[in-house]
């Protein structure tokens, strides 16, 4: 009797704890990156525009969606922007921008990040203000999702800027 019930002590235990394991799991944030490339050409105090086409290390929500339903209330949870060639860029070239997530084919668009008045002296990464007043859940079970920056320039550069965007997306377990 006694083994039993020890038995079942332990089970109960083990069967708990990797809830609570995969809970914490899913909850966490997983982040999606983009290289978003600035031209030479372009000026400086009007707005342009970047696309590129987001990845996440975790394609099992996007690609088969294996895992989506075991997900919900996907957010943004963080925006960050760095230089990536050249390497020491100063991010402070630009004076404003906005990024926006969407479907591959552009439609559901909504903003996930903004960064205003950009200080000169910025250096070669920032954190952005993030907007997570939206649900992201269908996009992130797309095959691909599309990034849109909208920028303005504060200085021109000589050659072609490339900037890693990182966003992290945090996701609740579905009950």
């Amino acid at each position: 009797m006694m083994k039993k019930l020890t038995f079942i002590l332990l089970a109960s235990i083990l069967f708990l704890g990797s809830c609570a394991m995969m809970q914490r799991v899913v909850k966490g944030t997983f982040p999606y990156t983009a290289n978003m490339v600035i031209p030479a050409s372009a000026s400086i105090g009007e707005p342009h525009t970047a696309i590129s086409t987001a990845n996440s290390f975790d394609q099992d929500f996007t690609k088969d969606g294996n895992n989506a339903g075991k997900i919900s209330e996907v957010r943004i949870s963080s925006a960050k922007l760095e230089s990536k060639d050249p390497a020491n860029y100063n991010i402070g070239n630009i004076a404003s921008l906005r990024v926006y997530m969407a479907k591959a084919d552009g439609s559901d668009e909504v903003m996930v990040a903004i960064r205003k008045d950009i200080a000169a002296t910025a250096g070669n990464s920032i954190v952005l203000d993030i907007d997570n007043s939206h649900f992201l859940d269908e996009l992130v079970r797309q095959p691909s999702v599309r990034i849109r920056m909208v920028y303005k320039l504060r200085k021109a550069s000589d050659v072609d800027v490339s900037l890693k965007l990182s966003l992290g997306i945090g996701a609740d377990p579905r009950n």
